[in-house]
């Protein structure tokens, strides 16, 4: 989606930015226009509405232009699982069952 903000100089830009990034379903925020007015979002599940109302609030007038579904595959790389860190402070506690058959009584009594 495309959204048009007017925002004179950087801090409001900054601003802008900011608000828009920390809106929940938005992955990447990028400035465009000539005078970097528009704000091109991209995400999965963002209210366009409650987003435009919540740049209103805080940097002045904004106007919805466009929103669009994006029909390009989204490119899935291989990344490996994210590594286990084990917190230093916890003991780590390793547990392995063997079936009974296998297990000898350690009482040689009986």
């Amino acid at each position: 989606m495309v959204v048009k903000v007017t925002m004179s100089d950087e801090k409001s830009r900054s601003k802008a930015l900011k608000v828009v990034v920390g809106f929940s379903g938005v992955e990447s925020a990028s400035l465009k226009g000539d005078d970097k007015s528009q704000i091109e979002v991209t995400g999965d599940g963002v209210d366009a509405v409650q987003l435009t109302s919540r740049l209103r609030k805080s940097v002045g007038h904004a106007e919805l232009v466009s929103v669009s579904a994006v029909d390009g595959e989204k490119k899935e790389e291989n990344k490996p699982p994210a590594a286990y860190v084990w917190p230093y402070n916890q003991p780590l506690y390793v547990y392995q069952e063997l079936p009974y058959a296998h297990q000898q009584d350690p009482c040689s009594i009986m």
